[in-house]
This record gives structure tokens, sequence and C-alpha cells, in this order.
């Protein structure tokens, strides 16, 4: 099928949502958005597995780049979709089909715009970072990524969210020595051990940084306790996985310098991070959207694609009509006036 991308951004909205495309499986939603948007003559549009990358080249000073993902997490009985008052209910119309509609809409009536545009639809969001279209395009194609200014359509609820937090991963050991536990006390359990590591975690005040004018809230939580033996052994090792969010005022050394400080006499073993991004908010294009779209800015609290752009050297922020605390809950649903709101602002921003 072809997207009938004259029609109003909800309808559109709608169509998307009513295309399954579950992480892995965005080929068929991918193939319409494709169909569409090459019949568009001021586009030249290239294609790298499920993620597409169309852009203008009127020879404007400045390039903006427009991004969002195509894929949603697993369907729980929402598809396909419908429209209660003003609210359309159903998989991915608020993280994030209602965004990429914006999207849709703009690269259909901006034929002609004050800059040049890329706009990027990229898969596998929702899952391990090796798999996401954008940064394997960030890492094959980077130059089709390039740009002075980036926007993320992620649910923002029409507010703009400024760069987005670091998150990492730790494994923190505590030690033990078996033993049978008839005689525990020839032995050391470390599960019990484990509760100075939790002493750690209930007595950490996080930090609220300001980067850029923005407080972020970091975290530090335990997220899996793992341990055990048999059901009769004293477990000689106990792990804590604890995950950290961490403000842009922090590098990923950074941030692992942080972790081996807090939980210093303990084993401390990295098992994943990505760095956080700045706001850019000071970049003069940054700043002429926030004008633009109203309503002021705020710290992103959480990971997103922003920071593959900040990896690239491209000041990006995000900016969409969803509502982030609806992001993949059965019952998961987007405001439509806020679809149309965020559709005129930047049509109005761009224009």
């Amino acid at each position: 099928m072809r997207f009938d991308l004259s029609a109003d951004v909800a309808t559109l909205t709608r169509a998307i949502v009513d295309i399954e495309s579950v992480s892995g499986r965005e080929g068929p939603l991918v193939d319409a958005v494709q169909e569409a948007l090459v019949a568009l003559p001021h586009l030249t549009v290239e294609r790298d597995g499920n993620s597409l990358v169309a852009r203008t080249s009127y020879g404007h000073g400045e390039r903006v780049v427009l991004a969002g993902h195509a894929d949603t997490v697993p369907i729980n009985a929402n598809l396909p979709s419908r429209v209660e008052g003003d609210r359309l209910y159903g998989c991915g119309t608020t993280d994030m089909k209602s965004g990429l509609a914006v999207l849709l809409r703009l690269a259909a009536t901006l034929p002609e715009a004050s800059r040049d545009i890329t706009y990027v639809v990229y898969d596998c969001e929702e899952i391990e970072a090796e798999r996401n279209g954008l940064c394997r395009l960030a890492r094959t194609r980077p130059e089709l990524l390039q740009g002075d200014f980036a926007v993320l359509l992620e649910p923002t609820s029409a507010q703009v969210e400024g760069g987005c937090q670091g998150t990492m991963r730790v494994e923190v050991r505590a030690p033990g020595e078996r033993a049978h536990s008839a005689r525990a006390w020839m032995g050391s359990n470390a599960i019990h051990n484990a509760g100075a590591i939790l002493d750690v975690l209930r007595a950490y005040e996080p930090a609220l940084p300001v980067v850029d004018g923005l407080e972020y809230h970091e975290g530090l939580n335990a997220v899996f306790v793992s341990g055990g033996v048999a059901g009769n052994v004293i477990p000689d090792e106990c792990v804590v996985t604890v995950n950290y969010r961490f403000a842009p005022d922090k590098s990923l050394d950074e941030a692992e310098a942080h972790l081996r400080d807090v939980f210093s006499g303990f084993e401390v073993t990295v098992t994943d991070g990505a760095p956080a991004a700045r706001p850019g908010l000071d970049h003069p294009a940054a700043d002429a959207f926030v004008k633009a779209v109203g309503g002021g800015a705020k710290a992103k609290l959480g990971w997103t694609d922003v920071a593959r752009f900040a990896e690239l050297g491209i000041p990006a922020v995000n900016y969409g009509p969803g509502e982030p605390t609806l992001a993949h809950t059965k019952g998961e649903y987007v405001e439509i006036p806020r679809i149309f709101a965020c559709e005129e602002r930047m049509h109005t921003w761009l224009s």
C-alpha cells in the first residue's frame, strides 16, 4: 500500500499504526513509506535495509535532520487502532508513529523550505543497540546523516526535551565462601554480604546537575540480584546488577569512575553503556526551534538516539506529540490535538 500523504496527520498516524511493525519486522511499513516518499520529486531517497534517508538539495546554508523509528515493542492486544474522543489508541501511537506521521507530512508539504532537510526513518530502535538502524547508518553511511541540527520525534508531550541521559549497567559482586547449610558458620554467605551493596544504594543521593540550563535527575538502582548454588549450600557469590542514569556533564569513562568510587571495596564489572548527549540549546538552529515551537525546554530523563547525533557532532533535541509515560503500555494512546499542534509548529519553523 502507499500512504496518502495529503491526508490529515491524525488519519496518517492511524494508517501507520495499523501496519504492525514490531522490531525486526518493519519491512511492510518501510515499503509503504518508501513508496510514498519516492513519489515526491523534491526528495532523493536511499534505502539501507529497513531504514530510509530522504534528502532535499536546494543548497541552503543550513541542513536540519528529522528522524524517527519505524518499530514498536511487541503488540499487547492493542491493534488495530481505535479512536475514543480526542485519543487515538494502539501499539506505537505515542512511541512513536504519531511522530513518524508528522515527519511524513512535513516531507510532503514542504517542497520548498527555509533549510535543507534530511528525513530519516530507521528500524530496530526498541531492541539491542547493535541492530539499531540509526547506529548502522552512523557507522556505514555517516554522510547521509550530516546536518547542522537534528530533531528526533520521540514522545515528549509536544515539549522540547534537550539532550538525554547516559546509561550504564554494572555488576557488583559480593564474595563469600561455600559451606554446607547445616554448618553455615564454616562459610560466608555471599547473599547476606550483598546487603552492604544494597545499603550503599539505599543511602545514595542522586545528583541533580544543571547542564546548559536544564536540570537532570540522575538515578542509581539495583535491577537484578542473582546468587545461590543449591538448597543446602551457603553461596560463595552474589551479583547485584545496577543501572546508572547519568547527566550529560559526564562521559562514559567518568560515569564508570564514579561507580567504582561508589562501590569501592567491591568487584565492579561494566556490562553495558551508552553516552549521554548535551542539549546543545545554545546552537542558533536549536534556539530558533525552541522559540518556534514554544513552551521552553526541559531535560530528557532517559536515553534516546539524540546521543548518536551528538557523537556525530550534531546538536539534537527530542520533540514529538506522544506522551512518554504511556510508551510501551497496553493502553498506549496519543492525544490527537497534539499531533496537529506538532505538525503546525514544525511546519512554521521550517517554512
